[in-house]
């Protein structure tokens, strides 16, 4: 890996490195702008002379139309999104955005870039779906289409969507723990709005007060957490308290404020016990904003847990390192099994994808564990770190695929709820013959979250399996090859877990496959057998969704190599 460019705020090379995040808060600006641009005029004092102000006043025909909020946002995000694809062109250069004292607040690689595509792809679809969704309703049955949005509450919604985008990349660029902390917090209270964003409806209320309130526990028990760690090692800089950690990690004080800590990245990721928001958070908010919550949200909450369990406190082999491992470990059993049990029990869809969300999570944490698995057991040596690189790469696969068939489901769900309740399973009756291409593009995507081949929850489920226990093998793996015999107790641990998600994956198979047996073969519900309410831009995304389910189910080799460059720049970070 190449070496770092320190690069200060504003200096050369500042622009290039952040032309994602400058191009989302040049559609910010916009965003507070032309949509109340107007025939406004201004009187010169002294004078009774007016002039053109165009803020405020009548607005124009072009500013007044109700969607463009939402193509302002749309094009923002799609072109960072854009940006950052062609970063990886060239390779992507390692720049470090430094203080005048030499303190790295920022780092661009590979890593980061990975992310910010999550976070700008699963914004940009999400906000291109919404476009017809923003409807204020019981104000009357006589008014227009045109009348029936509201263009300052349109902006409104694309401004939250926009900052949430821009804290997220903030979190994924971070190399202060404070600077991570403040990108948290500015998407975490732009997704509590957005989730209460429906205030029509009392879920939508109800689902954001409960969001807020638990987010905002998760979060201040993060920032105590925060603040033991800076009175213990006199600074929040990830390298800094790598250090301390090597020197002084056993201490009380620091475990104990890496828990508080990590309780604010188990929320925003839905892992157990941290999960309880969750389900009514995803069920109250609109269908776009629950499919980031379970995209976009649940990977910024994974780069925390890398960064904190990886990076700043992966202590040596050690009895304290076992003892964190095990934790861990049993944390993803617990969250894996709980939230595919809690989804077989579900009758409201959105409920039931929040409850596979997170078994979804159980699946990443056990990924964490076996990356850390090689640092922390001595019996693990040679290719360990090759293997902890390949279970990295799969996690990040995992991520970016999951956008698509997660994001995709929580889309056709949002054009049921346009036709009237997406909160029934029974809403779902019949959708194969009211509209062929919802129906059999729901139930791809409901077979990709079940990890069917050949789709590409398939190959992100099988590579996550088989880099664990590639882990779990380690050196004795040649045995195997020299035909030497291999028992269960030869191997580490963690080769349980990837046991246990084939176990959980199978679980799941019955309310994925209940989903399509509901579209198929049950009727419409009473009144609802005619055509789904019209609108290109969602079924547009839906489409999108579908066909990168489909293709990274054949032909992932060129993702895999860019998930592949994330994972080998977070391992030079990590050594």
């Amino acid at each position: 890996m190449s070496g770092v460019e320190n690069v200060e705020p504003f200096g050369d090379g500042f622009i290039a490195a952040l032309c994602p995040e400058l191009i989302i808060f040049a559609g910010l600006i916009l965003l507070i702008i032309v949509p109340n641009l107007g025939k406004g005029t201004v009187r010169i004092p002294g004078t009774q002379t007016r002039v053109m102000w165009f803020l405020g006043g009548e607005r124009f025909k072009l500013t007044s139309n109700p969607r463009l909020p939402a193509w302002i946002a749309t094009i923002t995000l799609g072109a960072a999104f854009a940006q950052t694809i062609l970063s990886f062109q060239d390779g992507v250069d390692r720049t470090a955005i430094v203080t005048d004292s030499g303190k790295q607040l920022m780092l661009v690689n590979g890593f980061s870039r990975v992310f910010e595509l999550i976070f700008f792809g699963a914004l940009t679809l999400a906000a291109f779906a919404s476009m017809n969704r923003l409807e204020v309703k019981g104000v009357g049955p006589n008014l227009s289409t045109d009348d029936l949005y509201n263009n300052r509450r349109q902006a409104d919604f694309y401004i939250l969507m926009l900052t949430c985008g821009l804290g997220m990349s903030v979190v994924a660029l971070a190399q202060d723990l404070f600077v991570l902390f403040i990108g948290l917090e500015l998407a975490s209270f732009s997704t509590y709005v957005l989730v209460a964003f429906y205030k029509e409806t009392k879920a939508g209320t109800e689902a954001g007060m409960k969001y807020f309130i638990v987010g905002s526990v998760a979060s201040g028990v993060g920032l105590y957490g925060l603040s033991m760690l800076y009175l213990w090692a006199g600074s929040l800089q990830f390298n800094v308290l790598a250090e301390q950690f090597v020197i002084n990690g056993t201490d009380p004080l620091p475990l104990i404020a890496m828990g508080f800590v990590l309780v604010g990245f188990g929320f925003k990721v839905s892992a157990a016990p941290f999960h309880f928001a969750a389900p009514d958070a995803y069920a109250g908010a609109s269908s776009p904003i629950a499919g980031i919550l379970a995209t976009a949200s649940k990977a910024m909450g994974i780069i925390g847990l890398l960064r904190m369990l990886l990076i700043v406190a992966a202590p040596e082999a050690s009895e304290d390192g076992t003892v964190w491992l095990t934790l861990l470990g049993i944390l993803s059993l617990v969250t894996m099994t709980w939230g595919n049990i809690a989804a077989l029990g579900s009758t409201n869809p959105k409920r039931m994808l929040a409850y596979s969300s997170v078994a979804h999570a159980g699946y990443m944490l056990a990924a964490i564990t076996a990356i850390g698995a090689w640092n922390w057991d001595d019996s693990l040596a040679g290719d360990a770190g090759e293997s902890a690189v390949a279970v990295l790469t799969a996690l990040i696969f995992h991520l970016v695929v999951l956008v698509a068939f997660k994001l995709g489901a929580f889309l056709v769900l949002s054009i049921l709820e346009s036709d009237g309740d997406a909160s029934r399973l029974s809403s779902l009756g019949g959708l194969a013959k009211r509209e062929p291409f919802l129906g059999v593009a729901m139930f791809i995507f409901m077979i990709s979250l079940a990890g069917v081949p050949p789709l590409a929850g398939f190959v992100s489920k099988l590579l996550v399996i088989m880099g664990i226990v590639k882990v779990a093998v380690g050196e004795i793996g040649a045995q195997i090859v020299a035909g030497g015999d291999l028992g269960l107790a030869d191997v580490h641990w963690v080769w349980w877990l990837a046991f246990a998600m084939v176990i959980n994956s199978a679980i799941s198979m019955f309310y994925y496959l209940r989903i399509g047996v509901v579209m198929f073969f049950e009727e419409p519900e009473e009144g609802r057998g005619g055509p789904l309410p019209s609108g290109w831009q969602v079924r547009f995304a839906v489409l999108a969704c579908l066909m990168v389910t489909l293709f990274m189910g054949v032909a992932s080799d060129k993702l895999l190599e860019i998930c592949e460059v994330a994972a080998q720049s977070l391992n030079y970070d990590w050594n």
